[in-house]
Order: C-alpha cells, then structure tokens, then sequence
C-alpha cells in the first residue's frame, strides 16, 4: 500500500480499544475455532492498517506453525511450519520480546518461505502470545513499505497478543492441530526434581496460592479504569508500609528485606507506567496487571542470575496482591473444597498451610522449592502424601485441574499426561499396591536380622490419622510423636483438655506398647497461626523448642500437665527437642517433678512411671554425653536438625541442603559416639530422625550399633524387609575400617550400594 510509506500507522477503526470491543464481540460468536481467527486476523489487520497480520502458534514439537493470515497466501495455512530457532518468528518465540524492522530481509535471523508470499513485505513487527510468562505463539504484522513501528503500535499489539493467549491456552485450538502437532499450552509436560516423599499420586491440580483468574480484559471505561489502577497501587503501597511499621517486623532481617523490595517495587514508576499504558490501550485494570507481569515474566525466566530470578518471585506476589486489591480478595487466597485426587501445587508452603487442606482428599503435592528434610516434607511423609520439589516454574505452567501425576519415587511430574503414561502410573499403582500387601505379610514377623540380631521398629507420628498405622505395620510402638502438629493444625491454642484428650487416643491406640511424647518443637519453620511470629535472622538457630517452653514455662507446665493427667497408671516417656546444654535438661525435668507434686497436691492420679529424655540435635552435647547420661532415662536422635547443624547446611535451602551427605564419615561418627556413650551408660537411645525412614541409611545406623529405630509409616515395610535379608556381622565388618580408616572417603552410600548389591539386599 503506497500510500502508506513513510506514515505511522493510524487506525482504521478507531483505534486500540475499538479493535479490543470488536474482538470481544467475534470470541462470543458461535464459530468454529478457525473461522474465530480468521476474522480475528482481518480485524487486527484493519485496525492496524497493516497489509498482512498472522499467528503463529508454538505445537508441543517445540515448532511454530501458521494458524492464520490475512494478507499471505492462505494456502500456507497449517503447512508453513518454523523451528523455534528459525527465522525472526522464531527469535521473538525464543527471546519472548518485541521484534521491530523496517527492512526485515535484510535482518540475519530472516527466513524466507515462498509458500507464504512474503517476500514483496519489508516492515516486521512481531511480538510473543504469552501467559504466565510462558511463550504461546507469535503475533506478526506486516507492510510493504520500508517503516518503523511506533511504541504504541507495539504495545497494541502486545495487548492484542494477551487476548489471542486466553483463546490458545483454553485449549480451542486443538482440533485443528494433526496429531503430535497440538498447541503447546495445552502440551503433556514431563518434569523432574528431587523426590521428597515416597508414593504415587493421580490427580488434578489444586494451586496453593491461585493465580487470580482475569476474566475481563478489555475496558468499557477506560479513565475509570486508570482510577481503579492507581487506588488499587495506593491502597497496596499503605498496606506494605503498614506492615513494616509494625513493631513486630524485626528492624533488620530477610522477613523486613523482602518486604521493603515489595515497597521498592510497588512505588517504581516505570512498573505503574507500564500497567497504565496498557489500560491506554483498552485493557482493564486487572488486565494490565497481567500482560505487565505476564511480559515482565518471560524476560525474567530467560535470566540466569540467581538473584534476578528470585526477584520475579517477588514481582509474582505483588501482582497478585494487586490482582486480590483490584478483585476485592485482598485477604488472601480463599480455601476452596478440594476435589477428590487433589494434587496440590506451589511454590512453597509452611506446614500449618499442608494441614489446614482436607488431607482425605490430597494425593500428591508438587513444589517448585522444597527440601528432603524439611518440616513441610516430614508432614508430607506422616500423612503418605507423594511429594516432588525442585520443579521450576511449575506455579507458571499448570491450570487449576489440571491432569497430574507426581512420582515421589523418582522425583517425575507428568503434566497433563497422554494415555499411554497414565496407563503406566496406574498399573504402578497397582504393583505398589501388590508391594505393601507382601510387607504387610510380614506384620508379624520379628524384626531380627539373618544373623540373629534384634531390631526394634518404632513408627513417627504426630496426628490421630497416624495412629492405625500402630496395628497396620506391627509396629513395636511409636518412636517419636510430634506434639505440635496439634497446635499447628488448630485455629487457637489448644486448651489443657484438648490436650488432654488427644494424648489419652494416643496411648490408647497403642495399647500397652511405648510412645515417646515431644514436648512442643515450635519456632523456626514452624510457626503457630495465632501466636506473632518472632523475625530472627537465622530462625532455626533461634528462639524455638525447649528454649521457647523455658522461657514461657506456663507453656510448657500446661503441656506437661496434660500428658501426666493422659498417662493416668500408664507409662509416660517424655523428651525435650532442642537441648544444647545438660542445664537445660535439668530446668525442663524440674518442671516435670514439679507438675507431679502439684497433681498429688490435688488428688490427680499419676502414671505408673515417669521416663525423661533428650532429643539429641545439637552438636554441642556431643560434648556432655557423659554428664548427660548420667540424669536422663533414654535419648532419641534427631538426625535431621544434627547433620543440619553439624555442617552448618540449612535443610530448608535447596541450595544447601544436599551439599552434604549424612552418610559421610563426620556425620555417622558423630552418630556412632552417640550410640556408643548410649551403651557404656546402659540407657536406650532411638534415631528417630529421617534418615531410619530410607533403607540403606538404616543399614548403616544399624552398622554403627543402632538397634531402635523410628520412621515413617510408609518406610517401615521397606525398612523392615531389608533387615529380615541382612547379614548385619558382614555389613559392620565393611563400615568399621571405612570409619576408622586413614584414607579419606567423602562418603559410605556407594560402598553400601555396593554391598546391598552383592548381598541382593532390597532396597
């Protein structure tokens, strides 16, 4: 078109908005899929005066193939078909940006298809289909003349672009593709991290935090919309600095620092400007929010700067918090009912968070962070749930319902999975299934090794849904019960006969056989939703456990009482979780003695015996074993926090917490001297931490001369089978000089795979 050379685009039919309020009325006609972007295709080409205008669509081949043009021969039509590292519609898929040229031809990235008739165009502006960041197809105009394409032609069609992803990523397009050759947003996803909890879940998708569904995108009034913008900004910048002017923020902290980057970036001109740019160009509030994030996004995902990436996490949660201003949801996300086989999705989450959820219900949970021994993992384990972390921008690249499967064996996510996979995932169901009907064939069976040494199995628990567990195994009783998944899971704190009630279940069910109590093991990661949270800057070496119950005795006295009044003519075993020095032992017994002369006092019946232990996790005791010994009644490791604090390795931080292997030498001597001091004083000591949970790591705390054990209800019957094939005199044989050796070994795990292969031990 002569005419037009040299001249900006102007709008044919009035301009951004005009075309969005045309769109609008073409996606509510009842059109087939293809006859809804041919039209869309003409109108956008209209409105742009542009002489070809097409889309492209990314298939799940990772290729991109022509689903509409006006202007290029319409017989290339679902034939032209690029790579994504071909041609400049492949670089604009690639690179998720703008690409804009007045002489496209003579761009190296160039592509020439005679099929299409391109080649009498010279101007290109391209721009990426995205959602959520993810790269859907490319949007193209183009003209004869040699032109440039203004800033706001390209943010046109950037808007234009985010209402053909809503048509993409509702799945429309799929009857149009061959087969193998489907739109990508729809595409099976075949994903791996790290497995954090064992078992198989099939299901759909529940996410966490749900992303707020746009469901308006184009304005009816757009001034009102700029005011809806700007109070919904205003209202967000007065909460963020209400809540770092509360007294209880820490003045300094990773809590305040993450924070004050949400007011950096909620008062940043450039952010507001974009969104106000794009409710210029017809969208409403809530779709600015999403095309700016959207955009924002994809540049983001594209980085390899550890600390840009995280950015975006924050960048995530302020449009969302935004979106929640601009929908009235602003409280937080709302608890939904769960479907049945419900998977659950995030990004991270406490694990208060996990058993606020209908657990009869959960499945599966998928994490894009994670750790094996984190505290929301260990929840996992307890309630049998399958987990997978480390899965990258998983948040980004499922819908809510979803089809999912989680393998918490491999550590493999299938999104969306064809048939011939789902069918795999069910008949490994059914063989796991098959598995545990042969372990519980061996309920009854004594835990002794081939060479006659004596096992002791206990299960890990901590909720009344554990406790069936006790006669389902044939457990020798419970190792280890977590007192504050009770506080954690309740809205307000438990009273003493709330309490009370629970501890009398839990001795009941295990029916004459022992239960070790934990008193209260909060702070850290595990935080109580009706107590203020204390920001420290490093929580798990902070203020929690028994230094919290001896700082608020009323707390503990409270605890204390109750499971004395639980364990009425029973047995009571009790410990207290991080103890560092033998003085702290000594002030929690004396709350006990003192509890059991205020019971007496009033008439209240007693137990039949009082045993106190420790929970032995920080390294400083290995230092006092000998002092410690002498005043209490038994001890039980907590391998978690002890391998954590003894190479100074958060388990809670990916990026650390498989730095080092509890199998290595330091930390199984570590392990060794305890259980050694353990015996020289005649006093029991039981691992109950996650390493007795997995196979060959308790073939080497038996190797080391542990003979109690406590792990998850899910691990007992592997653990279990592996002990009734072990010849335990040969595998301390090997482990000795491995230990005491000269030569330095940075781990025992391959000498032990070695052995269990040899041996054909199950693992």
């Amino acid at each position: 078109m002569p005419g037009f050379q040299g001249r900006p685009m102007r709008s044919a039919l009035g301009g951004p908005r005009v075309l969005l309020r045309r769109l609008r009325e073409v996606m509510a006609e009842p059109v087939s899929a293809q006859d809804r972007l041919d039209k869309i295709v003409v109108l956008i080409a209209a409105n742009m005066v542009a002489e070809v205008c097409s889309v492209y669509v990314l298939r799940v081949d990772g290729t991109l193939e022509l689903y509409a043009t006006e202007g290029l021969n319409r017989s290339a039509v679902h034939l032209t078909v690029m790579r994504i590292d071909e041609g400049l519609v492949g670089t604009v898929a690639r690179e998720a940006e703008p690409i804009s040229l007045s002489n496209a031809q003579a761009h190296p990235a160039f592509s020439y298809r005679p099929e299409t008739g391109e080649e009498i165009y010279h101007s290109f502006l391209g721009v990426p289909i995205l959602r959520a960041g993810n790269t859907l197809g490319v949007l193209v105009v183009q003209n004869r003349a040699h032109r440039s394409y203004t800033e706001e032609e390209i943010e046109a069609l950037q808007t234009t672009a985010m209402v053909l992803a809503e048509i993409i990523a509702s799945g429309e397009l799929t009857a149009l593709a061959l087969p193998g050759a489907e739109p990508a947003a729809r595409r099976p996803l075949h994903l791996t991290g790290s497995a954090l909890s064992e078992g198989i879940g099939l299901g759909h998708v529940v996410l966490h935090e749900p992303r707020i569904e746009v469901t308006k995108v184009i304005a009816d009034d757009v001034p009102a919309e700029l005011d809806r913008v700007d109070h919904a900004v205003q209202t967000l910048r007065a909460s963020i600095d209400i809540m770092l002017e509360d007294e209880g923020v820490a003045r300094v902290g990773e809590h305040r620092e993450i924070l004050e980057a949400y007011r950096m970036f909620a008062h940043d001109r450039g952010w507001i400007n974009r969104m106000r740019e794009a409710v210029m160009t017809g969208l409403t509030a809530e779709g600015a929010v999403e095309r700016v994030q959207s955009d924002t996004r994809a540049r983001m995902l594209r980085m390899t700067d550890p600390y840009l990436r995280e950015r975006m996490h924050d960048l995530d949660d302020l449009a969302n918090r935004l979106l929640r201003q601009l929908t009235g949801r602003a409280g937080g996300p709302e608890k939904m009912a769960l479907p049945d086989n419900a998977i659950i999705v995030a990004r991270n989450m406490s694990p208060a968070a996990l058993l606020d959820y209908d657990r009869t219900r959960i499945r599966g949970l998928v994490l894009e962070e994670g750790a094996a021994t984190s505290h929301l993992t260990i929840v996992a384990r307890a309630l049998n749930i399958a987990a997978v972390g480390h899965i990258e921008n998983i948040v980004g690249l499922v819908d809510a319902g979803d089809p999912i499967i989680v393998d918490g064996v491999s550590g493999e996510v299938h999104v969306r999975p064809p048939t011939d996979v789902e069918g795999v995932y069910v008949e490994k169901v059914r063989f796991r299934a098959k598995r545990l009907e042969q372990y519980a064939a061996l309920r009854d069976v004594p835990t002794v090794t081939k060479d006659g040494v004596a096992i002791d199995l206990h299960l890990n628990a901590g909720l009344l849904v554990d406790l069936p567990h006790i006669d389902e195994t044939g457990a020798s009783g419970i190792g280890l019960f977590r007192t504050e998944l009770q506080f954690m899971i309740a809205s307000a704190f438990p009273r003493t006969n709330e309490q009370l009630k629970l501890y009398r279940a839990v001795l009941d069910a295990a029916d004459g056989r022992p239960v070790v109590f934990r008193t209260l093991d909060i702070g850290g990661d595990k935080v109580l939703p009706y107590m203020r949270a204390i920001e420290e800057e490093n929580p798990a070496l902070g203020w929690r456990a028994i230094r919290l119950g001896l700082d608020r005795p009323g707390l503990l006295r409270s605890q204390v009482r109750a499971l004395l009044r639980a364990a009425n003519g029973r047995e009571l075993r009790l410990i207290f979780p991080m103890v560092a020095a033998v003085e702290e032992f000594d002030k929690a017994r004396h709350i006990v003695e003192r509890e059991l002369t205020h019971l007496r006092r009033h008439g209240h019946g007693l137990p039949e015996r009082v045993l106190v232990g420790v929970m032995l996790e920080v390294p400083s005791l290995l230092f006092q074993l000998d002092a410690l010994f002498e005043r209490i009644d038994f001890a039980s490791v907590g391998s978690n926090d002890l391998v954590q604090f003894l190479f100074a390795a958060d388990r809670g931080n990916p990026r650390v917490a498989d730095r080092f292997d509890p199998l290595s030498p330091p930390a199984l001597n570590a392990l060794k001297t305890i259980a050694d001091a353990a015996e020289r004083h005649g006093k029991q000591v039981t691992l109950c931490g996650e390493l007795a949970s997995r196979p060959l790591e308790a073939l080497a705390l038996a190797a080391i001369g542990y003979r109690k054990l406590s792990l998850s209800p899910a691990s007992y019957g592997p653990v279990k089978a592996m002990f009734l094939d072990l010849d335990l005199g040969a595998v301390s044989a090997l482990v000795k000089p491995l230990l005491n050796g000269e030569a330095y070994i940075p781990s025992l795990r391959p000498h032990l795979k070695a052995f269990a292969e040899t041996t054909g031990l199950p693992l």
